[in-house]
C-alpha cells in the first residue's frame, strides 16, 4: 500500500463539489474524478471497510498526493473533469477514443467556399459536419450535392481583386458543367452562397428550406416561360425529395433530440448514439468503452453523453437515454420514455446496442477458437441475424433496368460462402409493365420457389432482398401466397446506410461495417447487382440488334431473332455464305436477304 497520508490530506478536504486529482510518485495525474460532496467520494477510496475490486485497489496503491478544485455545482464539476481529462489523459479513467478518426464535411472559410472532407478538425478552417461514422452516408451527401449544386473543387485564392483583375481562367469543371465559373466573374459570390447555405441546412438534417428554394425557383421559371430551366428545378427537388424518402424516418413531430442507450459487462460499456435532426435520423454510431475502475454505468453515460454531443455538434434540448444521467445537463431535459414513438426511438438504440455488443463477443469467439473461416463467417451470421440454422445455402434477389427499359431481375446462390455460379438464375418479368420494383421483386419471387417446391429442390436456408422495406414486404407477400412465408428466413438490404430490415420490423439493424457476417452479405448483393447488370446490358444489345435486323425487308422479330441466335452478331451475318443462309431462312428467303446485304455492304 502507498505510504501517501490520506487521514491528513482527508482532513483539508470540504464537504462541497468539486473535482480531485491522484497523482502517483513522479508527479503524473492518474486519476481525475467529480463529487457531489469531494470529502466523502475521497474518503471512500482509503476506507479500509471498501471491498474493492483489484483495479481500484491497483490505483489507490500508486496514489501519492491529491489535490482537488471546488466548484458550484455538479454540471461545473462535469465540465471542469472532461477537460482535466481530455488535458493529462490519466491512466485510470476511462478515456472517449476509437481506432480511427472518422471523417466529416467542411465548408471552407474563403471566399465562394469550398465543400471538401477531412479527418483533421481545425475550426478555423472551416465550418464542420460530422463525424460520418458510416462512410457510405457521407458519400451519398457528397453525391447529391454534386447534382443539386455545382460547387468549386479548385485551389485557388477567388479573393474580388484576383477575379477583377483576369488571373484565373476557367477550367474543364466549367465547360463539362461542374462548376459556374467564379474565377472569371460568370457567378456572384452572393449567388454562390445561397447554394452553400442550402448545402448546410441539408448537412444540419434540415430538408424543409432546400426544398422550398426549389420549389418557389420551379414556380418562378415556370411563370416566366422559361420551361427548361422549370425542369432543372423540378429534377433537383425530385432528387432531394428522393434522398429524404431513403432516410430513416421517426415521427416528424419529434424535431431534434439525441437518443443514448448504454449496456455494459464486468469489462466494458457499449454504448449507441442517434442524432434526430426534424424528424431523421442523421448520424449514428455504436461504441465500446473499456472499463478502468468499478465505473457505474450512470458515470459512464452521463460522460459518454457529454462527449458526444460535443463532437457531433449537437444542439439538442432532449437528450433520451435508458437510464437517468448522474448529473443534470445545463439546459437540457433528459428522458427515459416508457411508450410512443420516443420509446420506439430509444429500443431502436438498445436493439442495436445489444446487437453491438453480441457481435464483439461472437466475432472474439469466433478469433479465439480458430478453424475453417468460411464456417466462422457463417456462423458469425447465423448468430447476427439470429437465425436457427447455420444459413449454408443463400440466395440474393436485385432488379435491374433504365427507366423501365429492358427489366430484367436476378438471383445469385452462394453454398457454404462461396458462389454457386451454376445455380444464378435471371428473370424477365411477365406480368409487370414499367419500372415497378415491388411487383417485379414478387413476381420473381414467386416464380423461383413455386418452380422449386414444383421440382421438389432444396430451399435456402436465408433469401436477402437487395431492397428496403418496401421490396422485402413484397417479397413477403410472395412467400405467403405460396405457403413458404416463415419456413425461410429472409431479410432486405438498403443500400444508403447498409440497413437490415427483418419482415414485419419497422426498427433496422445497423451492422458493424467491419463485421464479416455483413461482408457477406454486401458480397452477395454486389454479385446480385453485377450479375443483373450484365444481363441488363447483353438484353439491351440484343434488342438493338434485333430492331437493326428488323429495318430488312422480310424479316421481322421471329426472323430477326432467329438470325441473332444462329449467326450471333451482324457482322457474322453480314459475311455468311449464302448456303447457311438457306439453311436457316430456306432458299427464297435467303436469297433475298442475301441481295439486301450485299446492297448494304457496297454502300
Amino acid at each position: 500500500m502507498t505510504t501517501f497520508d490520506y487521514k491528513t490530506a482527508l482532513a483539508k478536504i470540504p464537504e462541497q463539489p468539486g473535482v480531485y486529482r491522484y497523482f502517483d510518485e513522479e508527479g503524473t495525474v492518474i486519476y481525475v474524478g467529480k463529487a457531489k460532496n469531494l470529502k466523502n467520494r475521497v474518503s471512500s477510496y482509503f476506507a479500509k471497510s471498501n471491498q474493492h475490486d483489484r483495479k481500484t485497489k491497483r490505483l489507490v496503491s500508486q496514489i501519492c498526493n491529491l489535490e482537488f478544485t471546488i466548484v458550484h455545482t455538479e454540471f461545473d464539476a462535469l465540465l471542469l473533469e472532461n477537460t482535466l481529462i481530455k488535458k493529462y489523459q490519466p491512466k485510470f479513467n476511462i478515456l472517449l477514443k476509437d481506432d480511427k478518426m472518422y471523417p466529416f464535411i467542411c465548408i471552407t472559410n474563403e471566399p465562394f467556399p469550398k465543400v471538401i472532407t477531412t479527418r483533421r478538425v481545425d475550426k478555423k478552417m472551416g465550418t464542420f459536419f460530422g463525424p460520418f461514422a458510416h462512410q457510405r452516408a457521407m458519400y451519398a451527401l457528397l453525391e447529391m450535392f454534386g447534382q443539386l449544386y455545382k460547387f468549386r473543387s479548385c485551389n485557388l485564392n477567388l479573393q474580388e481583386k484576383n477575379i477583377v483583375e483576369g488571373k484565373f481562367k476557367i477550367c474543364l469543371e466549367y465547360h463539362i458543367g461542374n462548376c459556374k465559373g467564379p474565377c472569371e466573374g460568370l457567378q456572384t459570390e452572393a449567388d454562390y452562397l445561397k447554394e452553400i447555405e442550402q448545402a448546410k441546412h441539408i448537412l444540419k438534417g434540415n430538408m424543409a428550406l432546400p426544398r422550398q428554394y426549389f420549389e418557389e425557383r420551379m414556380y418562378a421559371a415556370a411563370e416566366k416561360l422559361a420551361f427548361e430551366e422549370a425542369q432543372e428545378f423540378k429534377e433537383k427537388l425530385a432528387l432531394l425529395v428522393n434522398f429524404q424518402s431513403k432516410s430513416t424516418v421517426v415521427n416528424p413531430n419529434i424535431k431534434d433530440v439525441d437518443v443514448f442507450s448504454i449496456v455494459s459487462d464486468e469489462s466494458a460499456a457499449f454504448l449507441n448514439f442517434m442524432k434526430v435532426s426534424n424528424g431523421f435520423i442523421t448520424q449514428t454510431q455504436t461504441i465500446e468503452v473499456k472499463k478502468k475502475l468499478d465505473e457505474t454505468d450512470e458515470d459512464m453515460l452521463t460522460m459518454l453523453v457529454w462527449e458526444m454531443r460535443e463532437q457531433y455538434d449537437s444542439e439538442a434540448k432532449e437528450v433520451i437515454t435508458n437510464i437517468p444521467l448522474s448529473v443534470q445537463l445545463s439546459g437540457v431535459e433528459n428522458t427515459i420514455p416508457q411508450i410512443g414513438d420516443k420509446r420506439k426511438l430509444l429500443d431502436m438504440s438498445l436493439k442495436n446496442v445489444l446487437y453491438f455488443r453480441k457481435e464483439k463477443a461472437d466475432r472474439k469467439a469466433a478469433e479465439d477458437s480458430g478453424g475453417d473461416r468460411k464456417m466462422r463467417i457463417l456462423l458469425t451470421l447465423k448468430n447476427d441475424l439470429q437465425l436457427k440454422s447455420l444459413p449454408r445455402h443463400i440466395e440474393c434477389f436485385d432488379n435491374s433496368n433504365i427507366q423501365g427499359t429492358n427489366p430484367v431481375s436476378a438471383m445469385v446462390c452462394f453454398k457454404d460462402g462461396l458462389p454457386s455460379k451454376k445455380d444464378y438464375r435471371h428473370f424477365t418479368p411477365r406480368t409487370v409493365e414499367g419500372p415497378n420494383d415491388f411487383a417485379t421483386m414478387h413476381e420473381v419471387v414467386t416464380r423461383r420457389y413455386t418452380r422449386l417446391l414444383e421440382e421438389e429442390q432444396d430451399l435456402p436456408d436465408l433469401i436477402i432482398i437487395d431492397g428496403g422495406k418496401g421490396q422485402l414486404s413484397a417479397s413477403c407477400d410472395a412467400l405467403k401466397a405460396i405457403g413458404l412465408y416463415g419456413k425461410i428466413p429472409i431479410i432486405g438490404i438498403a443500400k444508403r446506410l447498409e440497413e437490415i430490415y427483418f419482415p414485419e420490423d419497422s426498427i433496422p439493424l445497423y451492422i458493424d461495417k467491419k463485421s464479416e457476417s455483413l461482408k457477406l452479405i454486401q458480397r452477395l448483393r454486389d454479385e446480385a447487382h453485377r450479375f443483373g447488370i450484365t444481363k441488363h446490358r447483353d438484353k439491351r444489345s440484343k434488342n438493338f440488334i434485333i430492331s437493326q435486323l428488323e429495318g430488312l425487308e422480310g424479316v421481322g422479330k421471329v426472323t430477326a431473332t432467329k438470325l441473332l441466335k444462329h449467326f450471333g452478331t451482324v457482322s457474322n451475318l453480314y459475311k455468311a455464305p449464302l448456303e447457311e443462309l438457306e439453311m436457316v431462312l430456306g432458299k427464297a428467303k435467303a436469297l433475298h436477304l442475301k441481295e439486301q446485304l450485299s446492297i448494304i455492304n457496297d454502300q
